[in-house]
């Protein structure tokens, strides 16, 4: 085999590629520039890895097929092993965080005509890749694409030492995101995951046919499952974490291939979301994209860590990640989708006397009936009768603006919640708006719970939806808007907008949507944005890489919250993650003090009834929001740490820490939250490795009975206390005791 080698990348990551005129290019490694396989050192070890290896991208067509393999993996396909290399371009722009250089390799089928651009994308400083690719037609007939791939990566397992089974020693981490229970991580190795080596490559098979595979579909991308995954070394902690970054369909596989162990990562595919695309001549597709960080060791820790910063240097700039003002909601464990003038004003106060800088009206502020009204169908009013979303005089009878005025006399910036994709079935828009502007198949208009959904690739949909924002803003004057959305449509749509199938469709609307935000973002720049979808189920990078705020869950039970508010900076950075601190009149201090310390290292998002709580509760709660606003501004600029490792759903102690850097001659600081459950002990024991002789800890806020510590320095071991079950305390670590937080 007489291969073309092409090493690129920065001092952080960099990738191996590989190509012959009888073969396509292929990914041989992605890693350490140190560690990546060398031609002139050791040209065998190329050639074998070579040969294992998958095509950078790979593509799947009807009436092509996959070549050497069978099963359900969505690798081999004919079409991938078809392209030939043609060319590839480097380009590098300067960027003050970190400057980015981009890779674009050519290829072609020759016979077909399918030409493939694959895109990578590195930022100095940050060892994560970014990657989707471009397929195009430009043969003379229409060709059906069934699956694209937006990253692809073999030789996954060539890391380990002799003797070592990847099956054992390969870990796949998986994060689990059910409704109200959301971001729940765990780690098995691929043998306890149901993959093994069984034995076939020696006679002549490509390997066990089988895969770890890990889906979305429908318009939720994160309800069954994040969009994330990583693999782990266990001996050496090598890592690689993944994300696609896409806000609907999704498809993630791992699977072994000649005695070695491949990912494959993309958005929508046939067999999975009734995905294809007809590609006549000249068209050209584009896939979502992915990005993946590699570390030589750390672990998922590590790996994430790096992450973090991706997602800092890739999402749309906005002054709330610097300003991580603090909202009052009057939905959890509240107002519950009843708000009217009576029940708002006395909230508004109790808001603004806790502390609160926005306060946003949620759902029901619309609603033509009474508050407690039950529609047809036996859902609350506000439920079937969205979409038109003009005030409700039953609710307010001075009008809504008497309530917005009174939000700003107190100070606080005033939001609405919206639901903009979605119209009830009882909504005058239901019938204004043109068939072609909602989800349809088989000509039949989509319902789901009460509700149709919008397709944004529509004109009048998008027109829609623009002069309900821009009315909102300059009629009432709010500053923020949460965009809900409570139903998951399915599979998509195969109405009459440049649709080959219900799954492309999806994507369709999906990108629509995106470009919708965007549109909104640069017509109200300083308009905050909060994304919600009951709950976490749309926590992916493609909208949080537009909006500043994301509510990560629905969960009401405060002694729950505490396993999802530690777990949050795996899938979204601490200072977009908006965490509920609902404090009611049945909370003893030292609940008051979990209630609060589950949202201090993320975004505060406060509801609950603080206008009925004593002038004795209400003080912790107060002291909390002032507290945060000591160090929130550190918040933007922190690693996320799990001293005690990721939270399970039931552990009795949950330890969260955030650390800055050292700076010039200012030194790292570390925040730490601590939780005690029910039925555990009273002390627990803590290593914090990474700070420094001269850390010394500090309350910052407790409430309840007082904790107790002690600080061993020389071990960096903490040993806490806290006497009552149902509490929480919040410390920081700084070489100065004293120094502000």
């Amino acid at each position: 085999m007489s291969l073309t080698h092409l090493r690129w990348g920065t001092a952080e990551l960099s990738l191996a590629l590989a190509f012959d005129t009888a073969g396509p290019v292929r990914l041989l490694a992605v890693g350490e520039a140190a560690t990546l396989p060398d031609p002139a050192r050791d040209p065998e070890l190329c050639v074998r890895l070579a040969r294992r290896a998958l095509p950078l991208v790979e593509i799947q067509t009807a009436g092509g097929g996959r070549l050497g393999t069978s099963g359900k993996r969505h690798v081999d396909g004919a079409a991938s092993r078809a392209l030939r290399y043609t060319g590839h371009e480097e380009e590098h722009e300067p960027h003050p965080d970190g400057d980015v250089r981009n890779l674009r390799v050519r290829m072609i089928d020759e016979t077909t005509g399918l030409r493939v651009t694959a895109v990578c994308t590195l930022r100095e400083g940050i060892p994560v890749l970014g990657t989707e690719a471009y397929v195009e037609n430009a043969g003379d007939r229409p060709a059906t694409l069934e699956y694209v791939s937006s990253f692809t990566s073999s030789n996954l397992a060539r890391h380990l030492g002799d003797g070592e089974r990847w099956e054992d020693r390969l870990s796949l981490w998986l994060a689990a995101n059910p409704w109200s229970g959301e971001i729940r991580w765990s780690k098995a190795t691929l043998a306890e995951r149901g993959l093994y080596d069984v034995g076939m490559v020696p006679f002549g098979q490509t390997g066990s046919k089988n895969r770890i595979a890990v889906t979305s579909t429908g318009s939720w991308s994160s309800s069954e499952h994040l969009p994330m995954g990583c693999l782990e070394e266990t001996r050496t902690g090598r890592a690689l974490l993944w994300q696609i970054e896409h806000n609907g369909s999704w498809h993630a596989e791992v699977a072994d291939r000649f005695d070695d162990v491949y990912l494959s990562l993309s958005g929508p595919t046939d067999r999975e979301h009734q995905w294809r695309r007809v590609l006549a001549p000249g068209e050209s597709f584009r896939t979502v994209p992915a990005s993946v960080a590699v570390v030589p060791s750390g672990g998922f820790e590590a790996a994430l860590a790096a992450m973090t910063r991706h997602r800092r240097a890739t999402r749309r700039p906005h002054p709330d990640h610097q300003g991580l003002p603090v909202v009052f909601n009057d939905f959890m464990n509240s107002l519950m989708g009843e708000p009217s003038t009576k029940a708002l004003l006395p909230l508004v106060d109790a808001a603004a006397a806790a502390g609160a800088e926005y306060f946003c009206i949620d759902a029901g502020w619309y609603d033509a009936e009474p508050p407690g009204a039950v529609g047809p169908g036996g859902v609350p009013g506000w439920w079937d009768s969205v979409g038109e979303w003009t005030e409700s005089a039953p609710r307010f009878p001075g009008g809504l603006n008497e309530v917005l005025d009174h939000i700003r006399d107190t100070g606080m910036v005033p939001g609405l919640w919206l639901e903009p994709e979605v119209v009830g079935v009882r909504s005058p828009v239901a019938s204004a708006l043109p068939d072609e502007a909602f989800f349809r198949r088989d000509g039949v208009r989509l319902v789901e719970w009460g509700r149709h959904q919008l397709d944004l690739r529509h004109p009048a949909a998008r027109a829609h939806l623009d002069t309900v924002v821009d009315r909102l803003v300059h009629d009432y004057g709010v500053g923020y808007l949460k965009l809900d959305y409570n139903i998951d449509i399915g599979a998509g749509t195969d109405g009459p907008m440049g649709t080959d199938s219900p799954g492309d469709g999806l994507l369709g609307h999906n990108r629509a949507y995106l470009d919708w935000l965007d549109g909104v973002l640069d017509r109200h720049p300083a308009l905050v944005l909060e994304s919600c979808a009951a709950g976490g189920s749309r926590t992916d990078h493609a909208v949080l890489s537009r909006l500043p705020i994301h509510s990560v869950t629905d969960q009401q039970d405060f002694r729950l919250l505490p396993a999802i508010a530690a777990a949050a900076p795996t899938a979204v950075t601490p200072e977009q993650g908006a965490i509920w601190a609902y404090p009611l009149p049945e909370h003893s201090e030292a609940e008051l003090g979990m209630v609060m310390v589950s949202a201090m290292l993320g975004r505060i998002h406060l509801s609950g009834r603080p206008d009925l709580l004593s002038p004795e509760q209400l003080a912790p709660v107060r002291r909390a929001v002032d507290t945060y606003k000591t160090y929130r501004h550190l918040l933007a600029g922190t690693r996320p740490r799990w001293p005690l490792g990721l939270p399970g759903w039931r552990d009795g102690w949950i330890a969260l820490a955030l650390t800055t850097e050292a700076t010039g001659e200012q030194g790292g600081r570390t925040l730490l939250a601590l939780w005690r459950r029910e039925d555990s002990p009273e002390t627990a024991t803590v290593q914090l490795p990474w700070t420094a002789d001269e850390d010394r800890p500090r309350m910052v806020f407790g409430a309840g009975p007082r904790p107790t510590y002690d600080w061993d320095s020389r071990e960096r071991v903490l040993q806490v206390t806290l006497p009552a079950e149902q509490s929480a305390v919040l410390l920081s670590f700084a070489p100065d005791p004293d120094a502000q937080t």
